[in-house]
């Protein structure tokens, strides 16, 4: 959510960043908004001081013995107006709000300009990508040939975009998110935390889900299924003053997710690429405002080291304006080689994705902390990353470790996982 002030301060600067993001609005109409409720507001605080003066000169007359009738109708043609001002000025703060929580942060001067994910910026490529003396199969062939891996159960129990996995596979889905939060937790300093999966709408909007995107959301009765662990996480400091001491906050989760994928019609339908139900390890942290940017290169490195430790050759990417999420400042994309897809060309694929939102979440939560120096309380800078997503994790592995025979070699860090260094199709096993 954005800060009126700044806009009222900075109203060019506020829509040419909106420009940036392809938003067609200006701070004009931000502000007419703005200055019909401070009107109204300057109007209610009058006509109070006019009623409060009112009915203390009523009581001196009264006490005098005087006739007070000329004050005693003014108070109560104030007391007859003013319900009706507050509730015009009420509409005009929903309005206002309204208008704020549906407008996109302001970008980071370093995100490059672009359109859409063709204009992001690649900033380094890790890894070899593999060779393979056969043309290498999707992970659909390759988890059906296991006999582990089972879309048709899947739709009978849900329908279109879930899935069923079964013995090694399913110990591989367990195995890689262990191991993702093994490192973060032991090595990286993140809190372990296991949050609800179904969360109330202030704490869907708190991090920018509603009220844009509920329609790509899924809801139970008064509760929403959260989409990523971001959600429940981050807003574990609404609405609260932290000490600076206690800064930053890093939490870590390993969580099923929920999304309608109402805007994806026709793309990834194969397989796990994209599904209603996925899992996810998620790092959030909570931090100073001059620390988030050093935060940002710190959490990307973190789910590289995830990547690395797992021998997958990955590139990182920065999203250029026309790419980057509604609540983010700058995001990087961590993209996985995946051998089998396009007809065994191989291409790359997001499996990550880490952002500094700044203070925008920040202040539709009312998350701050006491500054140490001042005394002052100040809005919080929100980060949150995947670390990684469990299931585009698994793919990669199948893809990049498959063999000829059908079997799965895998990387050196799940060994003591799965206490085994192969995947075997179930008639072999």
């Amino acid at each position: 959510m954005h800060d009126i002030r700044f806009i009222r301060e900075h109203p060019d600067q506020f829509t040419a960043a909106m420009q940036r993001r392809s938003v067609a609005v200006t701070a004009d109409q931000i502000l007419d908004i703005d200055s019909q409720r401070r009107s109204l507001q300057a109007e209610i605080q009058d006509m109070q001081s006019c009623r409060n003066a009112a009915s203390k000169d009523i009581g001196t007359r009264k006490a005098k013995g005087e006739d007070a009738e000329d004050l005693i109708a003014e108070v109560n043609r104030i007391k007859a107006k003013l319900p009706q001002l507050e509730n015009e000025e009420t509409a005009l703060a929903e309005t206002l709000e309204g208008f704020l929580l549906e407008l996109p942060n302001i970008l980071d001067e370093t995100v490059p300009d672009g359109a859409d994910e063709t204009d992001n910026a690649l900033v380094r490529t890790v890894g070899d990508i593999p060779k393979f003396d056969f043309v290498p199969k999707d992970h659909v062939v390759i988890g059906e040939g296991l006999g582990q891996m089972d879309f048709a159960l899947g739709a009978k129990l849900a329908g279109a975009r879930f899935v069923v996995l079964s013995g090694q596979l399913a110990q591989l889905e367990r195995a890689l998110a262990s191991f993702m939060l093994d490192t973060h937790t032991q090595e990286f300093g993140y809190v372990e935390t296991l949050p609800p999966a179904l969360v109330n709408s202030k704490t869907m909007t708190g991090t920018g889900q509603l009220p844009k995107f509920a329609e790509d959301l899924y809801k139970t009765d008064d509760k929403w299924l959260i989409p990523t662990a971001e959600v429940p996480l981050t807003n574990i400091v609404a609405d609260d003053i932290l000490d600076q001491s206690k800064l930053p906050l890093r939490m870590t989760a390993y969580t099923q997710c929920f999304r309608s994928e109402a805007g994806s019609a026709g793309r990834d339908t194969r397989g796990m690429i994209r599904q209603h139900q996925f899992s996810k390890v998620e790092m959030v942290s909570i931090c100073h405002p001059d620390h988030s940017a050093a935060e940002l290169e710190r959490m990307t490195n973190c789910a590289e080291t995830i990547l690395q430790r797992l021998e997958l050759p990955y590139r990182v990417i920065k999203l250029c304006s026309g790419d980057t999420g509604f609540s983010a400042q700058q995001t990087y994309d961590l993209e996985v080689w995946l051998a089998g897809q396009d007809d065994g060309r191989g291409m790359y694929r997001e499996i990550s994705s880490c952002s500094n939102c700044g203070p925008f979440q920040a202040r539709r939560m009312r998350a701050r902390f006491r500054d140490s120096a001042t005394g002052d309380t100040r809005f919080v800078h929100t980060l949150n990353g995947s670390g990684l997503a469990v299931g585009r994790t698994l793919i990669a592995v199948l893809e990049n470790g498959q063999q000829n025979d059908g079997s799965v070699i895998l990387p050196k860090a799940l060994h003591s996982y799965m206490k085994t260094d192969r995947l075997l199709p179930v008639a072999a096993s």
